[in-house]
């Protein structure tokens, strides 16, 4: 893991499924709920396989529990931090096409005191751009080695 104090942003290296599950933990310690973050990365880059990691550290879910929410579009899962109740809630926009639709998902009600909400493909929408507190990119560096950078304003 690196870390730039100045432009909060923190980079991890995996070498595989187990290793990105497990910087969700990580993850938890910098992130402080409500928070929007965007998730970026190709199809595959293993933006899912990191919010299995965040939804096991919150005692919200298994790994295997937790899917892509491609065709539902949101999955919804009930955790703890330090004793207290944490929504996460795990978006999939990439089926969505305009603002309009983005706006139906209502998501200024998902962004609750407790919540952590994370946007796959968010990128595409000034909307969520606007809400979102960061972003992490997850990126293929061969096999199944990725680089995921979270970058926080």
């Amino acid at each position: 893991m690196t870390e730039e104090l100045a432009t909060r942003r923190l980079e991890f290296h995996t070498a595989n499924a187990a290793e990105t599950i497990a910087v969700g933990p990580q993850l938890l310690k910098i992130l402080s709920p409500p928070i929007l973050l965007i998730l970026t990365g190709t199809l595959g880059a293993g933006k899912t396989t990191l919010v299995k990691g965040i939804a096991e550290a919150l005692h919200a879910a298994e790994p295997d529990e937790v899917t892509s929410p491609t065709f539902t579009l949101v999955h919804e899962y009930e955790g703890e931090r330090e004793g207290k109740p944490v929504s996460l809630y795990h978006l999939d926009l990439y089926r969505l096409e305009s603002e309009r639709q983005v706006e139906q998902l209502g998501i200024e009600e998902l962004l609750e005191d407790d919540a952590i909400v994370l946007v796959e493909w968010g990128e595409k929408f000034s909307s969520i751009g606007r809400r979102a507190a960061g972003e992490i990119v997850m990126a293929t560096a061969g096999g199944d080695q990725r680089t995921i950078t979270v970058t926080l304003r």
